[in-house]
């Protein structure tokens, strides 16, 4: 299992990368519901993934990350002195626990390329005051070896979802014209400030 985490002013991000002993990729991207900073995005997507882990019922687990923070505080290298990072390396603690043999390992961040793309992905993909994208991945022609017959039809139905991209003018001239201001207070005080 790979993890990476990334904070942002924005937001933050992780991702999880597990390869199967069959060299099968299962790429996970997560938006963190909490602004924090990076080292907090960095457990978080450890501890989503060993979640996900013991969820799955595997007893045997191999963990690689870029942040030697991490890494080094959960072998017991270095000292957990940030009271924030003391409620995520306890839990870290406690899934890995769970789990029968699991080892850690510190790469370096372009052997952790897979799992920081998911991560920067999906706060890309959820920007403030926008709609969220949902990414389907479909191949959606048929193989040219299969039975004509034996053919389902909703093999070939497609979920497409469109982002609708507010237009900045619009909350203005709606302000200016008609004194109507978004619910979110941090919209109302930028449109405010703007209008002028």
């Amino acid at each position: 299992m790979h993890f990476d985490g990334v904070a942002q002013r924005d937001g933050a991000s992780a991702g999880v990368v597990f390869v199967t002993p069959q060299e099968e990729v299962l790429p996970y991207s997560f938006t963190l519901t909490q602004c924090c900073y990076n080292n907090v995005a960095e457990y978080q997507a450890l501890i989503l993934g060993l979640e996900i882990v013991v969820d799955m019922k595997q007893l045997q687990l191999q963990v690689f990350g870029d942040s030697p923070l991490v890494i080094n505080q959960l072998l017991g290298s270095y000292e957990v002195r940030k009271p924030k990072l003391l409620p995520n390396h306890g839990y870290a603690q406690k899934l890995i626990g769970w789990l029968g043999d699991v080892t850690l390992q510190h790469v370096l961040r372009k052997e952790n390329k897979k799992a920081n793309t998911l991560a920067a992905l999906a706060s890309t993909l959820t920007l403030p005051d926008q709609t969220q994208v949902t990414i389907y991945q479909k191949w959606v022609v048929p193989s040219p070896n299969k039975d004509k017959g034996t053919e389902n039809e909703h093999e070939h139905l497609v979920a497409i979802s469109e982002a609708a991209k507010e237009d900045w003018q619009k909350p203005i001239i709606d302000y200016l014209s008609y004194g109507i201001l978004p619910e979110d207070s941090r919209r109302r005080t930028e449109i405010r400030r703007r209008a002028p």
